[in-house]
């Protein structure tokens, strides 16, 4: 199953609003901001706000975004709003979450 061109193009004219919460200043909070700007800025660029915030700094913005595990990476526009746990390396799986690409057409 393919993408149908019209979807994906749709999708990169919206403006993505992204809030990658994550905890300190770790190897695996390092990593998760290091992949999702690679995949921004490749898949996005000039078309996104990436916000990322610290957990243990802003602890009230993760209890309202009822986070539970770090990094977690919170699409909040274009709607739906979709939830993406990790490192960000399962390059796939951002970009299905992102709506980028549909379940099943990340790798081929």
């Amino acid at each position: 199953m393919r993408t149908h061109p019209k979807t994906v193009s749709r999708a990169r004219k919206a403006k993505y609003l992204l809030r990658l919460y994550v905890s300190r200043p770790t190897l695996k909070s390092k990593l998760a901001v290091d992949n999702i700007q690679r995949v921004c800025e490749e898949h996005l660029k000039g078309q996104y706000d990436l916000e990322v915030i610290d957990i243990y700094q802003q602890p009230v913005l993760a209890k309202g975004e009822q986070i539970v595990a770090a990094p977690t990476l919170i699409k909040k526009l274009p709607l739906p709003m979709r939830r993406i746990i990790g490192d960000m390396s399962n390059r796939d799986h951002v970009l299905v979450g992102l709506d980028l690409v549909r379940s099943g057409d990340a790798s081929g």
